[in-house]
């Protein structure tokens, strides 16, 4: 009987040593077939997932973005991967350890996944493009799931009502979708963390929810209650009605008896009273963006009353002109940007002036934005646009400087050119990247103390005088601009160290630098410059890092640009400055001072005793090495 005891014990350890073997092999197995139904435009993303190791084997890291406990996988936080295809919800739901899932800034479309047949406590799906409505039942079940991450992508309909039942929900991120109704009830004393800024929702706000900052509910335009504003009762709204429907006709008959009344004026008088009334229509109906924004300048023609209307000079040396003047002045729009429309206004003494107005800086207070905008105006510098005046309004700022006909390195790069029109030449284009080297220099040396002294470096924001000497704009505008409005459309905060751990450094700069340097020389837009929050990944980086990985060749730079003979070496030299500002770890990314000498030492043309190859050789210490996950600091495990 023994002996049979002991055999039927060791038959039974084999039988689960087999199922341990059986469960490793079976999980790598999982995960391959997982893989193939993901598809990215990064070449390296998973590629070195392997069979035939372990994926929770620490000696054979080749499972990048695996989190493991016990020997089995507990995570996947697949990040920054370009990835897209179809998140196989079948195939995770075979591991049965599985606990999180991050595909945070990816390019995954289409409708939300079956999240719910996964058991998991975190789910990160934010900065993607996922879209249409979610089930109400989309979260039922999943009763152990505390942090919910699905930001910045395109749904609609309502906010899922299972999420209500979560009773370990911790975190909950919506914000940046198109979500409407009402806000649903949410346990008293649950959520730590809640963002349900700029959706469509309407109504009062929970007060289960009512103890987060305003923030958390910004961006929603008929969302009331606290910590917004008090809501209206339908007797208000109606009298407000009637108020409306009153003033309107009020206006009409306004209206009615000032064109009377002008139609008898003289004709000169009739030609003044013409142009400033379509000066007024072009400057209040050039925004395009909405028609709210439209019909904000209706507040100009009160403008008079007390300070709210008074433009402040921080140029000494400048002409002095009001408000009233701009409104005046013949406009024309340039464009909608990130922050606001620009206009060009020409005053009817003659210059031109650009004004620009800005919504999103409605955190700072009347006299930390003055303090700002005059050490602004302090600066002088010939490779810095300077600031003429600015408009303080609590709704609305407006900054003014002048008009540089010449227009936009990004104009120049990559508009459409009339036919026979040249290119920018290299001797040009270097002369552009030294004077931007400088300007950011100088910028560097004002604002010691300031993380991001410029913030928003791009072609677009490097203006071109008639000589083509670069002036930067939009610079140190960090401090002024409302946090999250930064974050979503500053190209600063499209950087990998803000993608990987949510901060910016010094050296940010420098990456917004090293980009620029790679579109100049490239002719090539990074297009992800376009995208809202984070996610530059390196596009343009990337594909020169590829272009050249083997051997350095001429393929890369832009097929328009001239007068490049004799200085081939010259041009190599600033795009390894250029890869050399874009290096993904921070800490080994050169600093601007480096940078800023580098480029001075740049000539147009190569000496006669150069050796063109030997510049391809020259280590300016670049890294070409692919991120990899001890990149990253975020952590999706300790849920």
């Amino acid at each position: 009987m023994a002996k049979k005891l002991a055999i039927s014990w060791v038959v039974f350890m084999m039988f689960l040593l087999a199922c341990y073997v059986g469960a490793s092999e079976s999980e790598a197995q999982i995960l391959i077939k997982f893989r193939s139904s993901l598809l990215s435009s990064n070449e390296s993303a998973l590629s070195r997932w392997n069979v035939s190791t372990d994926p929770c084997n620490n000696t054979t890291p080749n499972w990048s973005g695996l989190r493991c406990s016990g020997g089995i996988v507990t995570g996947l936080r697949l990040e920054n991967m370009s990835l897209m295809g179809i998140i196989d919800i079948d195939t995770l739901a075979q591991l049965p350890g599985l606990r999180s899932l991050s595909f945070k800034n990816n390019s995954f479309d289409g409708p939300m996944p079956s999240v719910n047949r996964l058991t998991l406590r975190a789910l990160y799906l934010s900065y993607n493009k996922f879209s249409g409505e979610i089930p109400a039942d989309a979260f039922a079940g999943m009763n152990q799931l505390k942090k919910v991450h699905l930001g910045r992508n395109q749904f609609t309909g309502k906010i899922p009502g299972s999420l209500t039942a979560l009773q370990k929900l911790l975190e909950l991120s919506l914000e940046g979708n198109q979500f409407e109704g009402k806000i649903p009830n949410f346990p008293k004393a649950q959520l730590t963390l809640l963002n349900l800024s700029y959706n469509q929702l309407e109504g009062r706000i929970p007060a289960s929810l009512s103890n987060f900052n305003a923030t958390s509910f910004e961006g929603n335009k008929d969302l009331c209650g606290k910590p917004l504003e008090q809501c209206k009762s339908s007797k208000k709204k109606t009298i407000m009605l009637i108020c409306v429907i009153a003033a309107a006709a009020v206006a009409l008959a306004a209206i009615t008896a000032l064109s009377y009344i002008r139609s008898r004026e003289t004709k000169t008088s009739q030609f003044n009273k013409n142009q400033e009334t379509k000066a007024l229509k072009k400057y209040d109906a050039s925004n395009n963006t909405s028609q709210k924004e439209a019909q904000s300048c209706d507040y100009f023609s009160h403008a008079q009353k007390g300070d709210s209307g008074k433009l402040y000079f921080v140029k000494n040396d400048r002409e002095r002109f009001d408000l009233q003047d701009l409104l005046r002045a013949s406009a024309e729009v340039l464009g909608s940007g990130s922050f606001g429309s620009s206009y060009k206004a020409v005053l009817l003494s003659g210059p031109a002036m650009v004004v620009k107005r800005f919504r999103q800086m409605s955190s700072v207070g009347r006299e930390d934005f003055h303090d700002h905008m005059r050490r602004l105006g302090s600066l002088s510098h010939p490779n810095l646009l300077p600031l003429i005046a600015f408009y303080y309004r609590k709704e609305e700022k407006l900054l003014v400087s002048d008009f540089v006909p010449n227009g936009s390195l990004a104009n120049h790069l990559h508009a459409g050119r009339a036919p026979g029109q040249l290119g920018l030449d290299w001797p040009t284009r270097l002369k552009i990247i030294r004077g931007v080297a400088k300007g950011l220099a100088h910028l560097y040396g004002e604002f010691p103390g300031f993380a991001l002294p410029h913030g928003h470096l791009k072609s677009s924001n490097v203006l071109l005088d008639n000589n083509f000497e670069p002036l930067l704009t939009d610079y140190a505008l960090v401090p002024v601009v409302n946090k999250e409005h930064a974050q979503l459309y500053m190209v600063a905060y499209k950087s990998p160290e803000f993608t990987q751990t949510d901060r910016v450094t010094r050296k940010t700069d420098v990456w917004s630098l090293g980009i620029l340097i790679l579109e100049l020389l490239t002719g090539k837009f990074p297009a992800n410059y376009l995208k809202q929050g984070k996610g530059a990944n390196a596009d343009l980086a990337t594909w020169v890092n590829s272009v050249v990985r083997e051997e350095w060749t001429g393929e890369v730079f832009d097929k328009d640009m001239k007068g490049t003979k004799n200085g081939e070496g010259q041009m190599l030299k600033l795009l390894k400055i250029g890869m050399c500002c874009c290096e993904w770890n921070a800490e080994r990314r050169w600093d601007l001072r480096e940078a800023v000498e580098r480029i001075m030492e740049l000539k147009e043309k190569d000496n006669e005793n150069d050796d063109y190859s030997s510049y391809a050789s020259e280590d300016y210490g670049y890294s070409s090495r692919a991120m990899t996950d001890e990149d990253f600091s975020f952590s999706i495990v300790n849920v």
